[in-house]
């Protein structure tokens, strides 16, 4: 009823961190739907060597996508096609961990950024950061080829690397967090006409996305968790509603004790993030 597009493992995921540990069939019989879990793609860059992340900053991937305003891409054949550009969409970079699934940086443009543009914005997630990464996987759009990239790259000792074109899977990770963005955010808004509207909309996802969205990927864990190597909520005490259920014994994973005593009734409590219907914050206690 409040994220229509949670699936029975994110479902089960989000209320474990809370406290009540389900299995995903379990879900699954509840809901009588459910989807299969993709697996954790690894990038392979041009030449066909895999780079696989090892640990937080390791490998970053970068992207540009559109998002269309009300106004869209209402007209697409020449000499009628509307352009690229603002009002009628908004050009949206974003850079991601590969080894947390991070949201890194992101940045809002009102036409195509040319090469120099992306390395401003790439320059600004690094001094946030901290730390510049080993490694940068992108496509092999014109900003990116652009020799002045290259240069950038070597200045500060970060290899490029491409994905191969036309191969599923080589950029899987980026590709689809910007599906992720689009289903979860920008399809479920208005999208504003003023770029600083629209950036602040984007930057409370990404504060959600990283701090409260559990990852599949990531067995339950959010960005946050795994790149600031913070305690999984999904590992504390959870409750157990059942009050005959045996304490040792075995609950849906992954496997942790017994909070308190059993059979406890709860209380379900859902806030939402700056007030935003699409950003539900689940929390469980027990009921009165």
């Amino acid at each position: 009823m409040l994220c229509p597009t949670m699936g029975k493992v994110k479902i089960a995921q989000v209320l474990c961190r809370v406290g009540l540990h389900l299995a995903p069939t379990t879900v699954a019989r509840m809901l009588r739907q459910g989807r299969p879990r993709r697996p954790r793609e690894r990038v392979r860059n041009l030449l066909g060597r895999v780079v696989t992340a090892k640990e937080p900053n390791h490998v970053w991937l970068t992207d540009l996508t559109t998002v269309p305003t009300s106004l869209g891409f209402w007209c697409s054949w020449f000499p009628f096609a509307v352009p690229q550009r603002c009002p009628f969409c908004w050009w949206l970079a974003v850079a991601i961990d590969h080894y947390s699934r991070r949201i890194m940086g992101l940045a809002v443009f009102d036409q195509q950024p040319t090469s120099a543009v992306v390395r401003a914005f790439l320059g600004r997630a690094i001094r946030q950061a901290g730390i510049a990464p080993r490694h940068l996987i992108t496509d092999q759009g014109g900003q990116f080829t652009d020799e002045g990239f290259g240069h950038w790259c070597r200045r500060r000792g970060i290899r490029q690397r491409f994905g191969a074109v036309g191969r599923y899977g080589s950029i899987a990770v980026i590709e689809r967090l910007m599906r992720t963005v689009k289903s979860e955010c920008t399809r479920r808004l208005l999208i504003p006409y003023r770029r600083e509207s629209f950036r602040r909309e984007l930057v409370l996802y990404a504060t959600w996305y990283n701090s409260h969205r559990p990852s599949e990927a990531l067995q339950g864990k959010t960005p946050d968790e795994v790149y600031h190597d913070l305690a999984p909520a999904c590992l504390v005490p959870r409750f157990e509603p059942r009050r005959k259920w045996p304490r040792g014994s075995p609950c849906a994973a992954p496997r942790t004790g017994v909070r308190g005593r059993r059979g406890v009734r709860l209380e379900l409590n859902v806030r939402h993030l700056a007030g935003r219907k699409h950003l539900p914050i689940v929390e469980l206690k027990p009921a009165a």
